[in-house]
């Protein structure tokens, strides 16, 4: 078995994103969303960085379950 880097990585997005995501669910209807045309733009990239994390996760844990090195 052999280290994969993309489980690390994509352990650390998912979960960078999952806290960016609530912070944006909580601050939503805030005052500092005006500098953005009123867009909670914590929310959206927050679901990007937990779309990305999670593809990354997948990638990673199938590769070392149904591995190449088997």
């Amino acid at each position: 078995m052999s280290a994969d880097i993309r489980i690390p990585i994509g352990s650390m997005f998912l979960l960078m994103g999952v806290v960016l995501a609530f912070y944006g669910l909580g601050t939503s209807g805030a005052e500092m969303y005006a500098k953005s045309l009123g867009m909670n733009m914590n929310i959206y990239w927050g679901g990007a960085m937990l779309l990305f994390g999670a593809i990354m996760l997948a990638f990673g844990l199938k590769a070392q379950f149904c591995g190449k090195d088997k």
